[in-house]
């Protein structure tokens, strides 16, 4: 068995599926449903995440020399 996920309505003889709707078929019509369009595979297998969210990058400023006037 495979599962997708549906991302729009269909509705058959004796079933009925919403947006959003995780569904268990047989590997060969889970891969015919799964074109992108209509539902999508969802895989077993957890999504690898970074443990932490990068920040977000900053360029270091040249200090400058505050010089005084003389006068």
């Amino acid at each position: 068995m495979a599962r997708i996920r549906m991302l729009v309505s269909v509705a058959g003889a004796g079933f009925s599926w919403q947006p959003g709707q995780v569904v268990d078929l047989p590997g060969a019509e889970a891969a015919k449903w799964a074109d992108g369009v209509r539902a999508v595979l969802i895989r077993d297998e957890p999504m690898e995440t970074p443990e932490r969210a990068a920040g977000a990058e900053t360029a270091a400023r040249p200090r400058t020399r505050r010089t005084t006037r003389k006068g």
